[in-house]
């Protein structure tokens, strides 16, 4: 049986079966007509089926399980009637996952993402926020928003969309999925994270925008030591293609993990890409060897901005240690150099694969992480110098708003990008047996996903979601995201009290910092704990 799978896979078993069965049918017809043509219509409609799925573009499920995916189309359109058949109410809310798919799927297919019935939120559950809108409401003819990124130390400053797709690399992506990503990119003049695994040549295809992920691995732009190579960097980073370059000091699903991936899965390809051997073991370090004090951070981005010929250069976190970034931030004010931007990536984003403990607990959620960033550059007068991007499982406008209200310039997403290529969330990303293609490195599997179908969505998705970001923009009376503050979100406490989050959230004004004005905790316990000479805490941090 094993040797039979690695031949057809199990997958398509269903189909072989349904044309072996359509053939013996017509035999034994042949040989005794009293059978008669019921089989062979049976069979022969099934065969039929089966080849019209294996050869349609549209439904990667169906690409990659002829007759089968049927099965499963029909399980979730009696789904709803079994749930209300057998719980004592209709009204149960629908799973979080399920929910966002659902409305990335609609905006991604470019039909109506209507419902009926009002909400399935339950608006009295603590937590529950919303925005409030104004009876001076605004007509948001243009949804193309952007913010520019580079400081006065940056010579090419880009233009970015406030939505753009978060760092995913090719290698844990298939090739058709990264295609599809960066053509869709290109057709919604957005930008594209290539994620640590650098560029390859499937993100180069399309010609879409790409910020180029530089993790401790420094894959593109390494020696054969796994050490930076400068000359190799500049190369790729003027290319016009790159946009902004993105060091990654951490990751939110993982953060101070690293990672390898086994010598079985660096292909020649994966191989030219990140310019390591193919068939050894390919090593992501759980730290950088470039820099090893927070000056030296400041240092390195300066350099990478110069062989960069000038173009944004920021660098990517999950927060982890406060004190760590308080002393990041004392390197920028000793050396005056400043990044160009910080990503914030929060522990509740995604990976393909993690520890199960490092998943659940290891890292700082994102909103928590954005409003210590932001506030921290406003108390040190930094802010206008430096934008902030925001990663975590942003899908909807209202995720977009929300994050934008709390102090980011603008937001990255996997997940709602995944969705529009097609992902269901099944959880196999690891294992390479990805069923709509996106996750995988076998070329069968992958042939499910169309590039140029799904490129179209991934357009969709994001015109969509923007689309629906102006209209709660201009519900809430204002006339860009950027207007957006935290007086704009209400928040449930419990059953019987709400509040704005400014009220819940201590926001510092400019200068707090510098002129030791900062009451909250985390400021006055882990400031002083901070070096620009060094990563551990200088002082002790007494409760």
């Amino acid at each position: 049986m094993h040797l039979i799978r690695n031949v057809i896979p199990y997958r398509y078993f269903a189909w072989l079966f349904s044309g072996l069965a359509f053939l013996a049918s017509l035999l034994l017809l042949w040989y005794n007509p009293l059978i008669g043509l019921t089989p062979v219509v049976v069979f022969g409609a099934l065969t039929a089926l089966g080849a019209l799925d294996f050869f349609q573009t549209k439904q990667a499920i169906r690409r990659n399980y002829p007759i089968m995916a049927h099965f499963r189309f029909l399980f979730e359109a009696v789904r709803p009637e079994i749930r209300q058949y057998f719980l004592e109410s209709d009204t149960e809310t629908i799973p979080f996952s399920r929910a966002q798919r659902s409305l990335v799927y609609q905006r991604a297919k470019n039909v109506v993402d209507k419902k009926a019935y009002g909400t399935l939120i339950d608006v009295y559950e603590e937590h529950y926020e919303w925005i409030n809108h104004s009876v001076s409401a605004v007509k948001i003819k243009d949804h193309d928003f952007r913010t520019m990124i580079g400081s006065a130390q940056c010579s090419q400053p880009y233009s970015l969309s406030v939505y753009n797709i978060s760092a995913m690399s090719f290698g844990a992506l298939s090739a058709n999925a990264i295609l599809a990503l960066n053509k869709g990119a290109k057709m919604g003049g957005f930008a594209h994270d290539t994620g640590e695994g650098s560029i390859s040549r499937y993100h180069r295809e399309n010609g879409g925008d790409l910020i180029w992920e530089i993790g401790s691995g420094y894959f593109g732009c390494r020696n054969p030591d796994g050490s930076f190579n400068p000359e190799r960097f500049a190369e790729n980073a003027r290319d016009p293609q790159v946009k902004m370059v993105e060091l990654k000091l951490s990751q939110g699903a993982k953060p101070g993990h690293g990672g390898i991936l086994p010598a079985a899965k660096v292909t020649a390809e994966i191989a030219a890409a990140r310019g390591v051997t193919e068939g050894e073991d390919c090593v992501s370090p759980a730290t950088h060897s470039a820099f090893s004090t927070p000056v030296e951070l400041m240092q390195f981005i300066a350099r990478l901005r110069e062989l960069s010929g000038g173009k944004p250069v920021g660098f990517k976190f999950c927060l982890g240690h406060p004190w760590e970034f308080f002393a990041i931030c004392k390197a920028m004010l000793k050396t005056g150099i400043t990044p160009d931007y910080i990503v914030v990536d929060g522990a509740e984003g995604g990976t393909a694969a993690a520890p199960v403990e490092f998943t659940d607990h290891l890292g700082t959620p994102m909103h928590e992480g954005l409003v210590l960033v932001h506030n921290t550059l406003v108390g040190l007068n930094l802010r206008d110098r430096v934008k902030i991007g925001a990663a975590g499982k942003i899908v909807s406008a209202f995720d977009i708003a929300r994050t934008l209200a709390l102090g980011a310039d603008w937001c990255n997403s996997g997940r709602g990008f995944m969705f529009a290529l097609g992902c269901i969330m099944a959880q196999t990303c690891h294992t390479g047996r990805c069923p709509t293609g996106v996750a995988t490195q076998s070329w069968l599997r992958q042939r499910a996903l169309d590039p140029a179908d799904k490129a179209t969505r991934v357009f969709h998705f994001h015109q969509n979601t923007m689309k629906a970001l102006g209209e709660i923009v201009g519900a809430a009376g204002l006339k860009h995201p950027n207007q957006l503050r935290p007086h704009h979100i209400v928040r449930r406490v419990s059953v019987n009290e709400v509040a704005l989050v400014s009220a819940l959230v201590k926001y510092l004004q400019p200068g707090d910092l510098l002129e030791n004005r900062a009451e909250h905790p985390v400021y006055q316990l882990f400031w002083k704990m901070a070096s620009a000479d060094t990563f551990e805490p200088v002082a002790d941090c007494v409760f």
